[in-house]
């Protein structure tokens, strides 16, 4: 069971993915406490922790900021993601079993379901999509034996798919076809195969973001102070 910081850090660090608390904006010690039901000392913990994470940048005397957003380092995270996500894909590819397939198959299929839905114009089910996203891919690299290059994977991921859902970005039937073809590669263990749609995957993505122009105006954005009531965060 979940302590009450742990559930606090959860939903902090999700309505920063989310952008629901945006980028660059000044987060209030204050206003915090009482829209997340935890005292100070508790949410300086997890702020600090957030700020190791570097979803929130810490300001010195002056407080914590929501980490802003860049054209630069969304394409840097762009590139962490790509190496990582290859090097794993060619060890899972390698050493995935009939479980490991079984894995695949069923995320690609969640997934495939929650496109679907987003491309006819669903918006609530973004938070289901990005979560299938995020379980297919993870399953495509679950057989590589570290669980470090998981782990640190995992953390890249959460960057990179900020960006797209503060952006507003989904590319529809460009996308649906990639996680096609990276299920079709993984079950024929096509790892060269793979990793070139996984490259195309994640560089296009980036390329249709930026060619959108929000990103760019998100850059500068004012600091405002964080919500100080639940349902602002809702």
């Amino acid at each position: 069971m979940q302590t009450p910081g742990e559930k606090a850090y959860q939903r902090i660090r999700s309505d920063i993915l989310f952008g629901r608390l945006a980028p660059g904006q000044r987060l209030k010690l204050d206003g915090l406490k009482d829209a997340y039901g935890v005292g100070l000392s508790t949410l300086r913990e997890l702020l600090n922790r957030l700020t190791s994470e570097r979803l929130i940048v810490a300001e010195g005397a002056r407080g914590f900021d929501v980490a802003p957003v860049s054209q630069k380092n969304f394409k840097e995270i762009a590139n962490l993601r790509q190496l990582l996500e290859c090097h794993a894909m060619e060890q899972s590819f390698a050493l995935g079993d009939m479980e490991w397939e079984g894995r695949v198959v069923s995320t690609h299929h969640k997934l495939s379901a929650m496109e679907a839905r987003v491309m006819k114009g669903d918006r609530s089910a973004v938070p289901l999509w990005k979560r299938y996203d995020w379980e297919f891919h993870h399953a495509l690299l679950s057989a590589c034996g570290s669980k470090v290059l998981l782990e640190t994977h995992s953390a890249v991921y959460d960057k990179f798919q900020r960006y797209l859902i503060i952006a507003v970005v989904f590319r529809g039937d460009l996308a649906s076809i990639e996680h096609r073809q990276l299920l079709d590669c993984a079950l024929n263990r096509d790892t060269k195969g793979g990793q070139a749609v996984l490259t195309k995957h994640i560089q296009e993505c980036v390329t249709y973001t930026l060619a959108k122009g929000k990103l760019g105006a998100m850059s500068d954005v004012p600091k405002v102070e964080a919500p100080r009531k639940k349902a602002a965060l809702a």
